[in-house]
Order: C-alpha cells, then structure tokens, then sequence
C-alpha cells in the first residue's frame, strides 16, 4: 500500500492531530490507518468523478447536465482540502478517541433513528442520514469480529477506557462521521451528496477489513491480548492465558461472528413484525400463549410433518388453466388449526402454535393478500403467484429467513416472476406466448413437486433466469432497432418542420418572385433539410438559413452604394451555393439551368429596381383580435396548472419504467418506456418484445395520467414491496 498520500498530510499537522500523547502502540496505527484510508478515499473520488461524467453524459436537458458537471467541477476543486480534512480527523480520534457503547447494543441509535424523530428531519437531511445509518449498521454487522476484537484491545491500551465506556477509534461511526464532516464543505445537491456516501461506502467503508486487522495484529504483536476470547452470552472479553496459538482463537470467534451475524440478519424483520403483533395481542388483552398451563405447544418439526401432508393448492376443475378464475386468498389459520385438530395431546391440552409460528402464518397470509391487491402485478401471472401460497407456508416454517434473506430461493423466483410478468398484458395470448407457458409451467411444477426440499425454488429459479435472458437478448435487439427507427423517424420529422417554419415566416413577410418562390420551397428545403440532419457532423445548417436570408436580400432594391457593392459582392456566391446544393440534391436537373436564369433574371431586374426606386412588397400580418388572445393564454395557463402535478410524474419517470395506458373501450395494455427524445419531446413506448406500440408528448401522457387512463407500475422486488405494505399497515393499526 502506498502510504505516502496519507503520511503527507499526516506530517503537515501533526502537532494538531497529536496534541496529546498517545500511547506507543498506537502510533503506528495511526500513521497505517490514515494512511491506508486516504488510498481508499482516493480510489472513492475517482469513482464519483466517473459516476458523475456517466450521469451528465446521459442526462435528458441542458440543465441536467451542466448541474452533474458543476457538481463535478465543485468536488474536484475541494477534493483535496475534504481529503485533508478526513485524515486529520481521523488522526485526532486516536488522540482523543470517543467513548462507544458495546458493539452489539444498537438500542439507542435506533431509537435516535426511529420514525418519529426522523419525520423532524428534512428530506435530504432525512435521505443522508438513513445512507449512513445503513453504511454503519452493514459495516458493524460484517467486521463485527475484528471490530470486537480491536475495541476490547484498544480499550486496555487506553487507560481512561472502561469495560462500561470501551473506546474504538476505528469503529465505523467514527470515520462515517469524521467523513460526512470533511464533506460540509462542498456546495451540491442531496442527489450528489448519496453519490458520494455510495462511493465512499464501496471503496472505504467496505474495505475496513483489511485495515482492522493489521490493527489487531500490531496489538497483537505489542503483547495486547495475545489470545483473543469472547463469550456471547455475557458479552464479555476475556484474555486467554492457555497455551493455544493467537491464530486459533481469532478463527474461532470470525466463525462465531458469522453465525451471530447470519442469525441476526434472518431475525431483525421478524422480529419487529414479531413485536408489533405482540403488541396487537396484548392491545387485546390476550395473555402469552406459553403461560396457558391448557395449551400444548406444537413444535416447528412436527408442525412441518403435518404441513407436509398437507395437498398443495389446485386450479378449480382438474385439468383448468392454473390462471383461470380470479386469485383467492386462502385462510392460512383455517388450514393450520385444521391440520393441528390431528395432533394427539395430553392430559386434554389444547395443541397451538407458539407465538412465532402464529405470527409466520399471519405474515404469510399479508403477504399474499398484498399481492392478490397488487395492481402492479397482470392478473394472469397474479392468479398463478396466488397458486402458491400453500407451498411458500411450507418454505417458511422450514426456514424463516425468507423473509429477512433478500438471496432466499424462494424469495428470488417470486421476485423474478413478478418482474417478468410486469409486462404481461390482458391482450397477449396466453396459448401461444412463451412467457406465460414458463410461468405457468413453473407454477405447475412447484404444486406437483414440492415436498420440503427448498432447492427446488434454486433450480426453477436459475432455470427462469436463464430463460429471460434469452428472452431479454432477442428483446433488447428489437427493442434497440426500433429506438434508432423512432429516432431517425423523429429527427426527420422534427427537421421537416423546421424547415417548413422557418420558410413559411420568411416567404410570407414578402411576395417574391414565382420562380424565386419555387426554388426555396421545392428545391432549397430539400438542401435545408439534409443540413438539419447532419449538422452535428458538417455543421451546415445556419449556412444554409442564410442562403434564403441573402437570396431575400439580394431582391430587395438598395438605394445606398455600399449597399449596391454588397449586393455584386454577395450574387456571385450565392448563385454558386444554391446550383451546388440544388444539384447535390438532384432538383428537377432537366430545368435547373432555365430555373437558374430565371433565378438571375430576376435578381437583374432588382438591381435595375434599384435605380429606379422599386420596391419589394412586403405582405400585411394578419393581425389576431386582442381578445381571442388574451383568451387563449387564460386557457393555456389554465391547463398549465391542471396538469402540473402530473408533468412532475412524467418527467420523473425513468428509461425501462412500465406503464399501463387504458383506451375508452375499456381494453388495456403494458408497455415500457423505452426512449426520450427530447428535441422532438416525444416519449416512445415498446412492448416486451421490444416493438413499438405508442408515442405520446409529455403534456399529452399528463393528460392521460389525469383522466386516469396511464398507470406508472412499481417495479420494485414484489417481497419487499409486499413487506413494507405490511410492516405500515401494522404500523398504523397499533398505534
């Protein structure tokens, strides 16, 4: 590792950094951490940088992205100064590190970061501080061993440490903190601000292993608790003084850290569901099911036995298409108090779940109401998932990290066939369309083959995954031909129009020549046309604009002898660039030569004009009544207004967003976006086979989304929209 950028400004301010002395051991820390964090911020700042040119280089305006490279601009300037910062922040917090609580006990952070208190925050505020509570938290839960470690090491270093206030310069709050302060002083926006947590995180945060563990070994070397032991249940360290190696007892705790890491993560959702159900039951004075001396308890094992022998859901007729009917929500407690009537008791107990398992069986049953209420989801591909919910009560009373394991099988293929068959619509027929046969044949073998043997989701899953990236490839082909269609399609359009205005309020102020008149709107177009379309490569447009501004001017006559010098200086050229270009676009080549001196025979007689005090007549501007004006630009602002709540919603959406847009007749259909073509503002919209099927303006979808005939369709993991509806809902019924 490179130490010298660290050192550098380690060494400017030393004296400020190490104002009290600090013991020994810790030095060297100090002088690797700094240093070791100020490669890895470096690394971070080359990431946003790149980040930020990637976002300004597909931004959709002009303001867009000059607010992505202002941000850029600001962060390169300041880099440096923030770098400095960090380090030397970092430095003062082994000089003077704070107290800490243990590294387990997250009560009080928590409790600062409960919704209450958070709605007093600002947005953006709100948004930084739940990225860094998140940084911290992951950080804590994956170097927890090492960071136990070094807490209790650094905590016998220190003298003023105790085991009630152990201290940990390294802890991740500190250097979160220590870098969100160095930060304060760059001037960007909330959006750039996530950027740059994001990338710290990745390159910094996420990196700390490394660091924390040459920390421990130095201690190590230092004499510090040579043979590291932590015993769980009491929470405290010990220093072993058997004759075990340091080595053994360090891979026996990183291995006990990962199982309590594992086991934490799969319980945090659960049990605050768990609590707020708890909470329900005792809003309504039911007493804790194991203090009832008339209740047997029903173990997990047995409960699964029974379940096991339960016939998983089946379409209403023998022989039907799984989706056909509507989706049903199954009484999950019915089924389950029905299988535990089977139980043989004792003493004539009553058999019941404990608690836990109840509320398992609950979650369930939300989690499948929430989907047959999900509007995001096709109907066809919702009755198939409702098919399901008999099978996914087995996967989870075998194994409750289904809903804490975001990497559960299960939990993986639900997520995949709802996000495959977002796009499913009522119109596509089921017969012939290969998506609906591999869903429903999915659907079909987890019903007939699911006996407890949870790899099975695994095997479907990777099995589907494989199937829609061969869909997707054949997709995104189509999809990006008809893109560069629409594109050259509209660029087209919108150089027609172009043209065709800019003619039409240069020819109607005046009433030239029939000839001349001719040639600009039959011939010259054409040549200003083709400019429009490749001027990003020949730069010719204005060029030719200024050929019809010159031919103009050439007819009208001018009195003033320099104005007679411009006008011999100016036909020659001009007569020249309108042959060349009217030749390039191959006009009428049969008479070109008769339209060309017809053209100067007219530009003579203008000059001849000239002496004679001729002049070009200009058209009268129809004047419109001042009161349809004023009356249109009411109704203009008053639409404006009608709409500019949904405006926001229409620029808020984002390439590959679904839509759902329903006609008059009552049909229906899903597309996606698929590009925005600003200059035409026109938003193109495919199917999932990537073909177009409608373009609309944004004021146009607007009107649209207010008539209620366009639905923006979430694409989120369909669990973790189902678990977060769930978790509100409990929220507000027990408050």
């Amino acid at each position: 590792m490179n130490k010298q950028s660290g050192i550098h400004y380690l060494r400017e301010h030393r004296e400020a950094a190490s104002s009290k002395p600090v013991p020994a051991e810790v030095s060297r820390i100090r002088e690797t951490v700094v240093a070791g964090l100020g490669d890895l911020l470096q690394g971070a700042f080359d990431a946003v940088d790149d980040s930020l040119f990637e976002l300004a280089n597909n931004a959709r305006s002009n303001n867009e992205q000059n607010r992505y490279f202002e941000a850029m601009r600001e962060i390169r300037i300041k880099r440096k100064g923030v770098e400095r910062h960090f380090q030397n922040a970092v430095a003062q917090l082994f000089a003077t590190p704070p107290h800490a609580g243990k590294l387990h006990d997250d009560s009080q952070s928590q409790q600062a970061a409960s919704a209450d208190s958070l709605s007093l925050v600002g947005n953006d505020d709100l948004e930084e501080q739940v990225a860094l509570n998140a940084m911290i938290t992951k950080a804590k839960a994956h170097f927890q061993g090492p960071l136990l470690q070094l807490q209790t090491r650094f905590s016998q270093v220190y003298p003023e440490a105790t085991e009630e206030s152990p201290v940990n310069p390294m802890a991740p709050e500190h250097l979160c903190s220590a870098f969100t302060e160095a930060i304060q002083v760059l001037e960007i926006q909330i959006r750039e601000r996530l950027i740059l947590l994001k990338q710290f995180d990745r390159y910094v945060v996420s990196n700390l292993g490394m660091l924390l563990d040459e920390a421990n070994r130095i201690l190590i070397q230092a004499g510090v608790i040579p043979n590291f032991r932590y015993h769980g249940k009491t929470g405290q360290q010990h220093g072993g003084s058997s004759g075990s190696t340091s080595e053994q007892p360090d891979q026996e705790t990183q291995t006990h850290s990962r199982t309590e890491r594992v086991a934490a993560d799969s319980s945090a959702v659960l049990e605050q569901i768990h609590q707020l159900l708890a909470l329900q039951r005792a809003n309504a004075g039911i007493p804790p099911r194991m203090s009832d001396p008339n209740v047997q308890i029903v173990g997990d094992r047995e409960l699964l036995n029974l379940l096991s022998a339960l016939p998983a859901a089946t379409p209403p007729d023998p022989g039907q298409n799984l989706s056909e009917g509507e989706p049903v929500a199954i009484d999950l407690s019915a089924v389950v108090q029905q299988v535990l009537a089977q139980v043989d008791t004792r003493e004539g107990k009553k058999p019941a779940l404990d608690e836990m398992d109840e509320d398992l069986i609950n979650l369930v049953s939300m989690l499948f109401e929430f989907i047959l209420d999900d509007y995001n989801l096709s109907p066809p591909v919702q009755v198939l998932i409702s098919r399901l919910q008999i099978p996914i009560l087995k996967v989870v009373i075998k194994d409750k990290s289904f809903f804490s394991k975001s990497t559960h099988p299960a939990r993986r293929l639900l997520n995949s066939l709802a996000r495959a068959g977002i796009g499913w619509s009522k119109s596509d027929d089921k017969g012939r369309d290969k998506l609906y046969e591999k869903i429903h044949s999915i659907v079909q073998r987890i019903l007939e083959e699911f006996d407890g043997d949870i790899s099975l989701f695994e095997t479907l899953n990777a099995d589907f995954e494989q199937f829609l990236a061969k869909e997707n490839r054949k997709a995104s082909l189509v999809e990006q031909r008809t893109r560069e269609s629409e594109r050259g399609r509209i660029k087209s359009q919108k150089a027609q129009e172009t043209v065709d205005r800019i003619l039409r309020e240069k020819l109607q102020r005046y009433r030239l020549p029939e000839t001349v008149h001719s040639i600009l709107t039959n011939g010259w177009s054409r040549v200003m046309f083709l400019a429009y379309l490749r001027d990003d490569v020949e730069h010719r447009w204005q060029e030719t604009v200024k050929v019809v501004d010159d031919l103009i001017w050439c007819l009208h006559p001018h009195q003033e002898d320099a104005e007679r010098d411009q006008w011999v200086r100016v036909v020659p050229g001009l007569l020249k660039t309108l042959r060349a270009g009217l030749e390039e676009v191959s006009y009428n080549a049969s008479r070109l030569d008769e339209m060309m001196g017809s053209l100067k025979h007219e530009l003579a007689e203008a000059f001849r004009n000239s002496q004679s005090g001729g002049e070009i007549q200009e058209e009268p501007a129809a004047a419109e009544p001042p009161e349809a004006e004023e009356t249109t630009s009411d109704s203009s602002q008053s639409e404006d207004a009608a709409i500019a709540e949904y405006v926001a919603q229409i620029d808020a959406m984002e390439i590959g967003g679904w839509v759902e847009f329903r006609l008059v007749n009552g049909a229906s259909f899903r597309c996606k976006l698929s590009a925005i073509i600003d200059e035409a503002d026109s938003f193109v919209f495919v199917n999932r086979m990537g073909l177009k099927v409608i373009e609309k303006t944004r004021v146009e979808l607007a009107h649209e989304m207010r008539r209620g005939r366009l639905t923006l369709l979430e694409q989120g993991a369909l669990i973790d929209r189902a678990l977060d509806a769930v978790v509100g809902s409990l929220r507000s019924t027990t408050a």
